[in-house]
This record gives C-alpha cells, structure tokens and sequence, in this order.
C-alpha cells in the first residue's frame, strides 16, 4: 500500500471527528448564518496568513536529504500567496468589518493550531507539517464547493462573498492530486510517522476551530395569541 493510501487509512476516523463538529453538520443541512460564515472567515483569515510563512519555514528547515522537495515548496507558496487578502474581500462582500477583522486577534483555537504548526516544523520534523496541507487541503476538496452553495442559498449572499471557499475547492483538487504524487515518494518510516501524527493533531485542532464558531439560532416562534376570555 503507497503511504498517500496509509495516510488516508490511519487518520480516517480523525477526519471524521472533524466533520463531526455541529457547525459543519448543521450547514450540510442548510443550517446558516451570516454571522456564523463571517465568524469561519475571520478566523480563516488568522490561520491562512501564515500559510505562506509556513511553507517557507518548512522548506527551510528541511535536512539536506529532501531537498528534492524545494522546487514543490516554492509551488506551493506561489498557488497560496494572497489568499488571505480574498477573505478579506468576502468579509466585506458579506457587510463585514475587514479592517477589524485584519487588524484582530484570533480565536483561541486557531492561534493554537497555528502556533502548533510552527512547533512541528521547528521542534519535531518539518515534514509533519504535510499532516496540516492534508488537513486543509483535504478539507476543502470534500466541503468547500458544498459549504458555498449551502450557505449563499439561503443568505442570498453574492458570488463576490465566496472568493475563498470556491477558489480554494477547485484549487484544492489539484493539490491533492500532487500532494499525493509528493506522499508517495515519503519512504522513511520516521517521517511517514510523524506526518500521520501531524494530521491526526490538526484535524484536531482544526476540528477545534470548527467547535468554536457560533452555531446559527433557531428563529424564536412568536407565542400564540390565547382565545378570547383565557388567561395565556
């Protein structure tokens, strides 16, 4: 079995703790809010600023025997650079503060996912930081398109508020498909190891992120009007 299928085999019960979480089931339902999507693009905004920066302390930190990786890292932060400022956009497409949002801190879940991601890199072995592109990347292949139309339906947002998810659903079909090819020449058992470990912590983590939004509220029923002469 390629270790791409290994992957895919030993965090499968992780991924789907993370599709677990209410705020994505109640969307796959059609259960959104304004709020609720500008709460997952602000703190999207927070951990996709650093991808860039990821990538390149990724890169930098590998041995001298992967760096036949260099040329996919520099792919890589090309296809990634920018991302950030499209959810910016998509904040201010939904009425939002971008400003506010850019110049604010993010959720404690997310400060830990990223600040775990820097950790990996440069305390255990930056290969593990291929569990989060799995993560995210896969994430976004199985969500993204879905979460757009599921959430611009009902909230009659415009397509100008769904740079990011579409951009990063059909992005995100092409990376796996290298991400794959790159997995696959992973042979050393220690690395394939540690960047099962990796993915298992960020679909954690990022699960985490998920937890953490404010679910969408119910509309209150307005009581019934009691019939003449009864006490309510």
């Amino acid at each position: 079995m390629s270790f791409h299928a290994q992957l895919l085999q030993l965090t499968e019960s992780s991924r789907m703790g993370l599709l677990s979480a209410p705020i994505i089931q109640g969307c796959l339902r059609g259960e959104v809010s304004l709020p609720s999507y500008v709460a997952f693009l602000t703190e999207a905004y927070h951990h996709v600023k650093h991808t860039v920066p990821l990538l390149q302390a990724c890169k930098a930190a590998l041995p001298p025997h992967h760096a036949w990786l260099n040329d996919a890292m520099d792919e890589y932060v090309e296809e990634e650079r920018g991302h950030e400022a499209w959810i910016l956009d998509d904040i201010r497409a939904c009425g939002g503060d971008a400003e506010a949002v850019r110049l604010g801190q993010p959720g404690h879940a997310a400060e830990v996912m990223v600040a775990y991601a820097y950790d990996t890199i440069h305390r255990r072995n930056p290969l593990g930081f291929f569990g989060m592109v799995h993560v995210l990347e896969g994430t976004s292949v199985s969500l993204a398109l879905l979460a757009a139309d599921n959430i611009q339906k009902p909230l009659h947002l415009p397509d100008a508020a769904f740079s990011y998810l579409r951009s990063h659903g059909t992005l995100d079909q092409e990376h796996t498909a290298h991400f794959q090819l790159l997995m696959d020449q992973i042979e050393d058992l220690q690395d394939q190891r540690d960047i099962v470990h990796g993915a298992r912590a960020f679909f954690r983590l990022y699960g985490d992120v998920f937890r953490g939004l404010p679910l969408p509220q119910a509309p209150v029923a307005s009581p019934a009007l009691a019939p003449a002469g009864v006490v309510a």
